[in-house]
Parts: C-alpha cells; structure tokens; sequence
C-alpha cells in the first residue's frame, strides 16, 4: 500500500491541475475562450455582442448609434472571436519608417517604433477589434494594441473614429464616412468608390436603416 500513496498523490496532483486549466484559468483570463455563440454573425449579433456597449460610446462621442452598428456588421459581422487581418503592404511601409527610410506613414514616425520588434510590427499592421481599426493607428491615440482588441475595444475605436472623421458624423454624411473608415478618403465625387467592396458604403446606409429600427 506504501508504494501506492506517491502515485495517489500524483493522481490527485494531476486532477487538481485539469479542474484548474478548465475551470480555473477561464475566470482568472477573461475573454481568452469562445464557444459556437461566439462565431455566429448577423445584425442580432451585433446588438447582442456590441450594442450596449456602442450606444455607451456613442453617447459619449455625440455620434450616431445606428452608423456604429452598421459598421459593427461591415467590419466584423458582429462576431465575438473573427480572423485578424495582415496587411504586408503596412508591414512593409512600418517597416521602412522604423529604419528611417521613409520620415514618416500616416503620421507614425521613426521614434515611435524605435522600440518595436518585428512581431510588434506585426501587430501594428493588422486589423483589430470590432470595427477592425489598424494596430497603428493605438500609436496615435496614445495607447496599447491590447486597447483596442480588449474590453475597451468599442471605446477607443469610436474615440479614434470621433478624431479622425467625427465632423463627418456629424454633420450626417454617413457615405462619406463609411468611405473614410475603410479608405481614408471621402466619397469620390465621380460616383466610384475606392473600398475592397464597391457596395460597402450602400450596404453600410443600408444597415444603418436597419439599425436604426431596432
């Protein structure tokens, strides 16, 4: 019986560490696990996931709600665990400023990636949260990557969102604000849009009507 009492041990050792790493661990690192609810998409999971939390920040930032939403769902369908998106071609240009080959990209300079290691610039070229804001632009806003992709993500996207084109909003010119988000540039004036989807902007007015119903 001697012999068998270290393997008991061990036994209950191992059992504890299993009930720690499925109950435990979840709790003490909130947000690191989904389930299937959290893959789903659709304008009800936009309310579900992010609605309170953007009529918070809305209210806030004296933006509209509904353009917030409709965003939500271009963005991230309003999905709670959704893939990140690389972009090489930043990677690239935050790259080259970091050595100080070009002076600056998009108002990010040398000195600010001074520090940054070629996973960090990783970071900063990829698309994060909600409203899939790119890792850089938390150098303007003057705070983390882990900001906007953590709780608080719905908060500083739409902070950044009020700084960069929130007159826009505003003054209801919400075409032009869906091309600004993902272009950077208003609506072209010709009638073409520049964004990934030609219907981007159309089907973002025409969420907002949805949004604004329910």
């Amino acid at each position: 019986m001697k012999s068998l009492k270290p393997l008991f041990i061990l036994f209950i050792i191992l059992l504890s560490l299993v009930v720690f790493l499925m109950y435990a661990l979840p709790v003490l690192r909130p947000g690191q696990s989904f389930g299937p609810e959290d893959t789903k998409g659709g304008p009800d999971m936009v309310l579900k996931n992010y609605g309170a939390a953007i009529d918070s920040a809305a209210n806030v930032f004296g933006v509209s709600s509904s353009y917030l939403k409709a965003l939500c769902l271009l963005e991230c369908s309003g999905k709670k665990k959704f893939q990140q998106r690389f972009e090489e071609h930043v990677y690239r240009k935050l790259k080259k400023v970091k050595f100080k080959e070009l002076s600056n990209y998009e108002h990010v300079t040398p000195e600010m990636l001074q520090d940054a290691n070629d996973e960090a610039l990783k970071n900063l070229a990829s698309s994060w949260g909600p409203f899939q804001l790119m890792g850089y632009k938390c150098l303007l806003l003057d705070i983390k990557i882990r900001d906007i992709r953590g709780d608080d993500a719905v908060f500083y996207g739409v902070k950044w969102i009020d700084l960069t084109y929130g007159e826009t909003l505003k003054e209801k010119k919400f075409k032009d604000a869906f091309h600004i988000h993902n272009t950077g540039s208003p609506f072209p004036s010709n009638g073409s849009p520049k964004t990934y989807d030609p219907n981007y902007c159309n089907r973002g007015l025409k969420y907002m009507d949805w949004f604004s119903k329910h």
